[in-house]
């Protein structure tokens, strides 16, 4: 059986090497396992305090997706399996998921994430943490929680918080479908390439005179990016996020989350962006509308070790007491695509419901990822 995870380490023309992480599971569409994290973890350990390696190159195998997500179909046997309690196998995956995508935000070294093709869930994860993210003309990135019961997690609470006014809930509450110019609007991105310029690109770094100054060599990736982004730059899509902007933060303006889902699925309008993402929210888990609201506000001082702290918390909420199971059912095991909600509106769920969300099944020491960060 092939390994989650191929690692390759390419010579580079003056001296150094380029450390090559790429996900091995075309036919999932390289949905992040929990031996895909046990295995990049300790590599990207051992690659940051190699001093033979200056650049780190992280891809999904096959010419269709970066990573669609996470591997839930695994977690939902777990939940199956005990259902109302703290599951063991679903708390370890999401511990070990979010301190892999802490340790590539925080990896000392360039990381160059070829974002190609699909990237939903935890392949925003990774992604997002990597230093130079580079995206092309077939990317399509999403954080399409809300069908499955579950809520953007995997960092989302920083990097949702970023965007432009209203972007992040919008998109949060949404799961609507982003390009490459939308990534690059919202900053979810940073370089343009053509799908054909991967071999370019990799090319390009391996004749880069790698030095001992972390900043320079950065510096290094990015000119070699720039280089192929201008060229590239006709064949880069229209966005539709930015077109929108305005539309969007008039939408998500609102006293309370049950304002803005009515004025978002309620807004009549022809644009197909437009419509696919209010009608997606219409179906979408009721609780996780409310989550996603909380989580903005929430985080939005809270530092990176401590967004994690809080998904950690709220993703094993989900599992033990939401909609999450049955999300997952609905696309994935039966497919009917028929999810039995606990609630029929986003209107008819109780405050209390949501608070018991936010409540960490741990005391502050014993959290999986109390040290994180410190």
């Amino acid at each position: 059986m092939d390994a989650a995870v191929l690692f390759e380490e390419l010579e580079c023309a003056h001296g150094k090497k380029l450390g090559v992480a790429t996900l091995n599971s075309e036919k999932s569409l390289n949905a992040l396992s929990l031996p895909m994290i046990q295995l990049l973890q300790p590599q990207l350990t051992a690659w940051a305090a190699d001093d033979d390696i200056a650049c780190v190159w992280l891809q999904g195998a096959g010419d269709k997706a970066f990573c669609a997500g996470g591997d839930i179909v695994a977690m939902y046997k777990a939940m199956q399996a005990k259902p109302g309690v703290l599951v063991d196998e679903v708390a370890d995956f999401f511990s070990q998921e979010y301190r892999l995508d802490y340790a590539i935000h925080t990896f000392p070294k360039p990381i160059v994430l070829w974002g190609h093709g699909i990237v939903m869930g935890g392949g925003m994860g990774l992604m997002n943490g990597a230093s130079h993210r580079v995206v092309t003309e077939r990317s399509l990135l999403a954080m399409p929680e809300v069908t499955i019961g579950l809520y953007p997690d995997v960092g989302a609470t920083h990097f949702l918080n970023q965007m432009p006014d209203g972007c992040g809930l919008f998109l949060g509450l949404t799961g609507a479908h982003m390009n490459a110019a939308d990534a690059l609007y919202l900053k979810l991105a940073d370089h343009f390439a053509a799908s054909t310029s991967k071999d370019d690109i990799v090319a390009g770094l391996r004749e880069v005179k790698w030095g001992d100054t972390a900043a320079l060599n950065h510096q290094k990736v990015t000119d070699v990016l720039n280089g192929i982004g201008l060229r590239d730059s006709s064949l880069r899509p229209a966005g539709q996020v930015e077109a929108h902007q305005q539309l969007i933060k008039k939408l998500t303006k609102g006293d309370d989350i049950s304002v803005v889902v009515k004025n978002i699925t309620e807004h009549a309008s022809d644009d197909k962006w437009l419509s696919r993402a209010a009608q997606t929210l219409a179906a979408g888990c009721p609780m996780t509308a409310h989550i996603v609201w909380n989580q903005l506000q929430h985080g939005a001082d809270l530092s990176l070790a401590d967004c994690f702290r809080l998904e950690l918390t709220l993703s094993v909420q989900c599992a033990m007491r939401g909609d999450f199971a049955e999300g997952i059912r609905a696309l994935l095991i039966d497919k009917d695509k028929q999810p039995k909600w606990q609630h029929a509106s986003v209107a008819d769920v109780p405050a209390d419901d949501v608070d018991s969300f936010f409540n960490s099944p741990w005391p502050a020491a014993d959290h999986p990822l109390a040290t994180l960060g410190k």
